[in-house]
């Protein structure tokens, strides 16, 4: 029996299994794939802090300095300083490799080509029925916790609720395109990115990572793909991306806002599962590092105590509760800067972003992890977004 039962083995899952582990609690991971890091279906990007938590910077293909951001009409807005990281591109197999290695060096166990198929949670223990390697298995655990991204199979099957939105990505892996060195490029406009955006992320050795994400509401009976299709044949950029040759591509959905309870008896779930991503860019690996922090220590004294009721996981899962806020915040920004906007009004966004004082208001108070306090910033000090401020109203200020 295991005092932890942890479905995926992801970057998130690991990290958790880690700290558990290294503070005695026996874990179990659980992954249904072959092998960790695959399927791959994330931009793959890493930002500082969340690096530093694991060391695993032999994992990073590319340094990331800043972004090139186009408008719908071509009005380009550059954010970021040469030799100043914003962020990390990595190899995501290695890097998610890298992870789960760790847990099991502080002692946690793996099983792949295993998964879950039946659950049900008793006064002492989780009885678990999993699927290894084609062999029915019956496991017993005192906590079970889903760490099994966006379509997990915890949440669903303990009826546990859905996040806010889910958004669709699409993503191609190209060689052939050349860019500014350590600067990734995002284009926005219904055509190719409605109500979101798409990007060109470099991945070093002349490849990248071009892909689009979007709510289907706004995608309008398009598709993800369609979308992608546009961007490198749109008239202002098909020159651009004439060379690139296509190695890969994958789809996959981007949870984001956390579920209202990711808890029950015996039962949480976090990371994606839970959804943990920003709402402002979809990534998860940040969030959800800082979401195993934010609670390692209450849940490893409440494992060993015994205080696994759903009254006791509110407590462990309070911090939850301040990550949806600032969801909620960054959701309302991003509704008010790129999602609801048209095009044209999106130009005179972009074209207010472009004047040399609001750049350095950006580039000195940017934060790719936390967006809302420049968003702030910007409706406070620049008379064109006053008007903004009062559409945003109290979605945005209180929160």
């Amino acid at each position: 029996m295991y005092q932890v039962v942890i479905i995926g083995a992801g970057p998130v899952g690991g990290r958790l299994a880690t700290e558990l582990a290294a503070r005695g609690v026996s874990t179990l991971m659980i992954e249904e794939h072959a092998e960790i890091g695959r399927p791959f279906q994330c931009a793959g990007l890493v930002n500082p802090p969340a690096m530093n938590m694991v060391n695993l910077h032999e994992t990073i293909l590319q340094n990331v300095d800043g972004a090139l951001i186009h408008s719908p009409s071509g009005i380009m807005v550059p954010v970021g300083q040469d030799g100043h990281v914003r962020t990390h591109v990595v190899c995501r197999k290695r890097f998610d490799q890298g992870v789960v290695a760790q847990a099991m060096e502080a002692g946690a166990h793996l099983w792949l080509l295993s998964k879950p198929l039946d659950a049900e949670v008793k006064p002492d223990g989780v009885e678990i029925k999993v699927e290894r390697e084609g062999e029915i298995v019956d496991l017993k655990c005192d906590l079970l916790i889903g760490a099994d991204g966006a379509h997990s199979w915890t949440r669903r099957y303990f009826k546990m609720g859905r996040p806010k939105e889910m958004m669709i990505g699409f993503q191609a892996d190209v060689s052939g395109l050349e860019s500014k060195p350590n600067w990734l490029e995002m284009y926005t406009g219904k055509d190719v990115a409605p109500g979101l955006f798409a990007w060109v992320i470099p991945t070093g050795n002349n490849s990248h990572r071009i892909g689009v994400w979007s709510r289907a509401k706004d995608l309008e009976g398009r598709s993800v793909e369609q979308c992608y299709d546009a961007l490198i044949n749109h008239p202002l950029w098909a020159e651009r991306f004439a060379n690139a040759k296509e190695i890969a591509r994958y789809c996959g959905p981007v949870p984001c806002g956390v579920i209202r309870k990711p808890f029950k008896d015996r039962v949480m779930v976090i990371g994606d599962a839970a959804g943990m991503a920003k709402p402002t860019t979809g990534g998860g690996i940040g969030p959800g590092f800082r979401q195993v922090e934010a609670i390692i220590e209450n849940l490893t004294k409440a494992i060993t105590n015994g205080r696994l009721k759903t009254n006791d996981l509110a407590k462990v899962c309070k911090p939850f509760k301040a990550f949806r806020k600032e969801q909620d915040r960054a959701r309302a920004l991003r509704e008010l800067i790129v999602s609801i906007p048209d095009d044209e009004e999106l130009d005179s966004h972009f074209r207010m972003f472009n004047r040399p004082e609001i750049l350095d208001l950006i580039n000195i108070e940017g934060d790719i992890e936390h967006p809302v306090p420049l968003g702030m910033t910007l409706l406070r000090k620049v008379p064109e977004f006053r008007k903004l401020a009062v559409r945003a109203g109290f979605k945005l200020l209180f929160a």
